[in-house]
């Protein structure tokens, strides 16, 4: 049986920590923004678009960078957060989060804006014609024929903050116990002598965890894609 250190032990705890602050912390503006991006025609959608999806195509040490300029203890919003109310993000793992949050936003949008626009809007207009609100058609009609949508965008967000590396260890170091994450963790046991044992049996955690997350969405995806099919041909 494998057994694993304490270290160890902890970059795992604390990589499905951050993981699920995560994505609650990303889901509200995800929906948002893919609701956003999805309905709404305005001035500047291309560049609202790029930016939002800007974390995938940068470094991640790039966002890191501007984390650590925006964030930190002497930017503007760092700075206030730790003023008024006394929070740093900056060196914890809530800074973590906070980083694979911004590393995993664009796959999050992606899936539910796909969720958004394969929704029939004839069901939404028919529901606001019968005297629906915006806000009931939304919760009623449209949350619940974009849940898979959403639910495939949270795996994927889950599976890319565990994986997230430059962002993390550029904003918030690599601090046992606070701050190392899993790839952190296998990082640092890849940079020390005798540390080979370690490094693969973290090495094997991130991976079937990756794994698990990736094969859920496509299950999830499947599921989403027959049932379109089949609402389709019985239209």
């Amino acid at each position: 049986m494998v057994s694993f250190t304490p270290t160890e032990l902890d970059a795992l705890s604390l990589s499905l920590l951050v993981a699920l602050w995560s994505i609650s912390m990303s889901l509200p503006l995800g929906i948002g923004a893919a609701w956003l991006l999805s309905r709404k025609s305005f001035p500047g959608k291309s560049i609202v678009d790029g930016l939002i999806h800007l974390p995938l195509v940068v470094p991640p040490v790039v966002v890191g960078y501007l984390l650590l300029i925006l964030l930190g203890t002497q930017g503007p919003i760092g700075g206030f957060l730790k003023d008024t109310f006394g929070i740093t993000l900056i060196f914890t793992w809530k800074g973590a989060a906070v980083a694979s949050a911004v590393m995993a936003f664009p796959l999050m949008v992606r899936a539910i804006r796909l969720s958004f626009d394969s929704v029939d809007r004839g069901l939404e207009e028919a529901a606001a014609t019968l005297g629906a609100s915006p806000t009931r058609v939304f919760l009623t009609i449209t949350l619940p024929l974009i849940l898979p949508g959403v639910i495939v965008g949270m795996i994927l967000a889950f599976a890319r903050s565990l994986g997230e590396f430059g962002a993390t260890i550029t904003f918030v170091s690599n601090i046992p116990g606070e701050t190392q994450t899993l790839p952190l963790a296998l990082f640092t046991q890849t940079q020390t002598p005798g540390g080979d044992a370690s490094a693969i049996r973290l090495l094997v955690i991130s991976v079937a965890l990756a794994l698990f997350a990736l094969i859920i969405s496509e299950i999830i995806s499947r599921r989403v894609a027959r049932h379109i099919a089949g609402a389709g041909s019985k239209s």
